[in-house]
Formats: structure tokens, sequence, C-alpha cells
């Protein structure tokens, strides 16, 4: 189902709401960005969901997730929060920080969905 980044892919034929994803690798979590059809596949929606690993106390894995379903009517809204909150953490706390470290250019990993 995940895709690389710039390969849209729409599945008509499916019987998921799941319409196309894309995966971003940041430290230890993993963000997934989920283009979704509403029921009756009339409209779209995007979930947000970030997931991270967490460790057992018996040594076994888990994962921790948290999502938030985001819909059109609320795009440019959300877009323009999230574009203010980043400037302003760039321009006021994070002066010190060299602009490498601020940005990080990793190469993307492989993702084991197995795990999640």
């Amino acid at each position: 189902m995940y895709k690389d980044e710039n390969e849209r892919s729409f599945y008509p034929d499916r019987n998921s709401d799941d319409v196309w994803s894309k995966p971003v690798r940041a430290g230890k979590r993993t963000y997934f960005f989920d283009v979704k059809t509403t029921k009756g596949n009339n409209d779209y929606y995007l979930t947000i969901t970030e997931s991270k690993r967490r460790q057992e106390a018996d040594g076994s894995f888990s994962f921790d997730k948290h999502k938030i379903f985001l819909y059109k009517e609320d795009f440019d809204k959300f877009r323009e929060g999230l574009e203010e909150v980043i400037a302003y953490m760039k321009d006021n706390l994070l002066k010190d920080v060299p602009e490498h470290i601020q940005k990080e250019d990793k190469p993307f990993t492989d993702v084991n969905f197995e795990e999640l």
C-alpha cells in the first residue's frame, strides 16, 4: 500500500477506503499520511498517524499510535497554523541550533510494516 513519495497510486477496484499513503521516518517515529475515501466514495480526507515503537517489560514490542483526521474544509487553516508554529519555533526557539541539525536530511529507510 505504501508507495514512493512521487508515485501517486489509486485503487478504484479495492474494497478498502485507502487511496494513497506516504510514510515518513523521523528518528524513532514514523508518520503516515493516508488519503482515504468516505463511505460511499464521494469525498476524501487525510489521516495523519504517529507510530512509535515501544519495548514492553517482557521484552516484546508494541507500537503507540496517535491519529488525527483532517477534512478538506480544514486543510487551509491547518496548513496556516502549522506553518506559523514552525516559523515561530525556527525564528525564536531554534536560533542557536545549527541549520544542519534543524533540517534532517537522512535518506528514507525501509519500514517493516509487519511490525506496525
